[in-house]
């Protein structure tokens, strides 16, 4: 149930790690006024109980009301039990194994009875002088308790009686309703289940006894469910030949086909035969004829006739007396008396117990063996109070040792932001790829979480881990440094646990989304590299196929012309067009290149600004949506899909993602030897590359030089001389003198 926080003056401080403001718990009046912090202040609402790196009785004890998860309220009655319990919460603080008696508050109901019992148990285990209790202690005195005959756990284990009739009522109650497992490990019966096993008795001997009280409802006694199973077995068989033989009587050419073909006898003849072969049984029970009786002995089909026989023995000759066949009427009439017997089975009571016999359930009940099993539920019961008195024992134990740390793992992430401590949820480390990922958590089912977790905007990796033994485990593993190149499904690793086990660990789905800006400012260049390489490739695939077409066409030409003494077909003429369409082409290249390269040594002492803003186009807009996203990436969905309730935005910012993921450095006094004996050659491309780009550079500017109109006499980056623009008397002597020379 919701309250909302208490007023108080207490003073709360606040940090802010990786961008995320929290409530920094340090002293024991933190934790004594948690009730007085805000919720929507708290890191998380809810976590699991299980698989995380806690212990799991710790967070049993806590979760008071068993469904698997422990939530805001029953954090807060902790912090409350443990101040009725103790003295001060200051021990809480350092997290250590024992629980000093002195720190119990004996002056408080709740704290004088915790110290009387752990003095009991302390004294029952031999250690009556200690000053301290710890939650080993609790365990042993636990595991004696569960190992006695009545531990008050409500399961009786045979052992439980010393009667071997006892015993084996408990064994027929394991078999039929179920079994559970008591405190000492062993299987046993509950209560419940003893109840339903005899509730099951009594209906199913009255309902038995109803049978029997009826002589047409039992026209053969006790043996009248056998000799109905034994009926059942060949009805369907025997309505068949009744059937076959109707028929053959309406029309005599139907019997032919209604026995079976010569055919079918041949090819069952050549085959290993058997008497119980499936196609010896689908025969007819016997020969088909018009209005014929079925022969219960004689010549009957081999694999029927074990069946015929019992029916014989155990249905006809009991209740029609000793007879050879049977013809369709008298079937019908054996029939009709078990019509009753039918719909009493029908109406079964108590199947449940059917298996163990009458006879058996007779000797239950003769025993009254219902009430001396009440009677060892009674002691057990018994037994409850004094071992259910430990467990309060036990919660301030293991709150005084783990609930400090739980806390910050709960109403704050300081384990997870810390340097030097892991979260309750990290698993391990996993190493793949030349990175070690600290950020992995289990996962139950890698599809379903991947359908939140996915919203973390953080590249996720899930992982199925093995070790020698049939040990299993998936996790998701957060990825925040390095690239994706060759994160493939599939790529194996290496986890190691919390415990420092090592595990096999191969991905097997991958979640994308951007791991840093250095990888979104490379994106771009790798994208067109691996784009001109499959282009290459595919270019490449297909003329090979086509020269290995043209080679076998020549081929079989040649051998053709040769056998037939004709010529040699001529060899295609070159297309003109094709070569000049081609130094068009490579004219227009090469301006547009030209003109590229003039526009940027134009720049002149500008020229690094524009390389800059030149790489900026290219890689920009990758590295502004990784740098977006990569803000974005949030703890909280990849912890969502396990169980938790996250509250606030546990963010994994730049920075902080980059410690998460450890890519290799040399250590600092490692020596280096750059000699490679089995390096490259080295190759003069680059300056292959740089030669052939100034030549087209300086085709290109020669081009423009000699082609575009009016730039014969000047370089396209000469300025034009300056020219004084004649005065008008100097165009009147010019004009004069031109008259003149006329």
């Amino acid at each position: 149930m919701f309250t909302r926080p208490a007023t108080g003056s207490h003073r709360w401080t606040f940090f802010r790690v990786g961008g995320f403001d929290q409530v920094r718990l340090s002293s024991a009046a933190d934790l004594a006024h948690l009730d007085q912090l805000d919720q929507k202040l708290w890191a998380a609402l809810t976590c699991p109980v299980k698989n995380l790196e806690f212990d799991e009785r710790t967070l049993a004890l806590i979760d008071l009301d068993g469904d698997g998860r422990v939530r805001v309220p029953e954090i807060l009655a902790a912090v409350q039990f443990c101040k009725d319990s103790l003295k001060s919460l200051d021990g809480m603080l350092a997290g250590k194994e024992e629980l000093p008696l002195g720190s119990i508050d004996d002056s408080k109901p709740v704290g004088k009875a915790m110290l009387g019992l752990a003095q009991h148990i302390l004294a029952r285990i031999g250690k009556s002088t200690a000053t301290a209790i710890t939650a080993a202690d609790i365990e042993r005195v636990q595991a004696d308790l569960a190992n006695t005959r009545f531990n008050g756990d409500g399961v009786l284990p045979p052992a439980t009686s010393d009667d071997p009739t006892v015993q084996q009522a408990i064994k027929d109650i394991m078999a039929t309703c179920g079994s559970a497992k008591d405190r000492s490990g062993n299987d046993g019966i509950t209560e419940e289940g003893a109840k339903t096993f005899f509730a099951a008795c009594a209906e199913h001997l009255a309902w038995w006894g109803a049978g029997a009280a009826d002589p047409e409802t039992w026209p053969l006694g006790e043996g009248t469910g056998a000799a109905l199973m034994v009926l059942d077995a060949v009805r369907p068989k025997i309505l068949d030949y009744f059937a076959r033989c109707r028929l053959a009587e309406y029309d005599p050419r139907a019997e032919q086909a209604l026995n079976q073909s010569e055919d079918q006898y041949l090819a069952l003849a050549a085959t290993d035969m058997s008497i119980t072969k499936d196609e010896i049984a689908g025969f007819p029970l016997a020969m088909i004829a018009p209005a014929r009786a079925l022969p219960l002995t004689g010549p009957v089909n081999p694999g029927w006739s074990t069946r015929l026989e019992a029916f014989r023995t155990v249905v006809v000759v009991p209740l029609a007396g000793v007879q050879s066949t049977l013809n369709e009427a008298q079937f019908a009439a054996l029939e009709a008396r078990f019509a009753k017997a039918r719909a009493w089975l029908a109406a079964a009571k108590g199947t449940v117990v059917a298996g163990l016999g009458v006879t058996r359930l007779r000797a239950l009940a003769a025993a009254a063996m219902a009430g001396r099993i009440a009677a060892l539920f009674t002691q057990d019961k018994a037994m409850q109070a004094e071992f259910d008195a430990v467990i309060p024992l036990e919660r301030l134990v293991h709150l005084h040792r783990d609930f400090f740390r739980l806390c910050h793992n709960f109403i704050n992430f300081a384990d997870f932001y810390s340097p030097d401590r892991a979260a309750i949820f990290q698993a391990g480390t996993l190493f793949v790829d030349s990175r070690a990922c600290e950020l992995c958590v289990k996962v139950e089912d890698a599809a379903k979480h991947a359908a939140l977790g996915g919203l973390a905007k953080t590249y996720l990796a899930y992982c199925d881990c093995t070790r020698p033994g049939g040990l299993k485990m998936t996790i998701a593993v957060a990825i925040t440094a390095g690239d994706s190149d060759f994160l493939m499904v599939g790529r194996n690793g290496l986890f190691y646990d919390r415990k420092g086990r090592d595990w096999d660990a191969t991905i097997t789905k991958v979640v994308e989304n951007p791991i840093s800006v250095r990888q979104a400012f490379w994106s771009p260049y790798k994208k067109a590299i691996r784009f001109v390489e499959e282009m290459v490739a595919k270019r490449a695939a297909s003329a090979d196929e086509t020269a290995n077409v043209r080679l076998s066409n020549g081929i079989t030409e040649a051998s053709s012309a040769a056998s037939t003494g004709a010529k040699t077909p001529p060899k295609p003429k070159i297309d003109l067009s094709i070569i000049a369409l081609l130094g068009v082409a490579v004219s227009g290249a090469t301006a547009v290149l030209g003109a590229v390269l003039q526009s940027f040594f134009g720049l002149g002492y500008l020229m690094p600004l524009g390389l800059l803003g030149l790489l900026l186009a290219i890689s920009g807009p990758s590295m502004i949506i990784a740098a977006l996203k990569l803000r974005q990436r949030n703890l909280g969905p990849i912890l969502d899909a396990n169980g938790w309730a996250i509250n606030g935005r546990v963010k994994i910012n730049i920075p902080f993602g980059g410690s998460l993921t450890a890519l290799p450095i040399l250590p600092a006094n490692a020596k280096r030897s750059l000699i490679d004996p089995y390096a490259e050659k080295q190759t003069p491309w680059g300056m292959y590359i740089t030669v052939t780009l100034l030549v087209l550079v300086v085709a290109g500017l020669a081009a423009d030089r000699y082609l575009r109109p009016g730039a014969k006499d000047t370089w396209v980056w000469e300025r034009p001389p300056f020219v004084e623009a004649p005065t008008a008397t100097g165009a009147a002597i010019e004009t004069a003198t031109g008259a003149a020379a006329k």
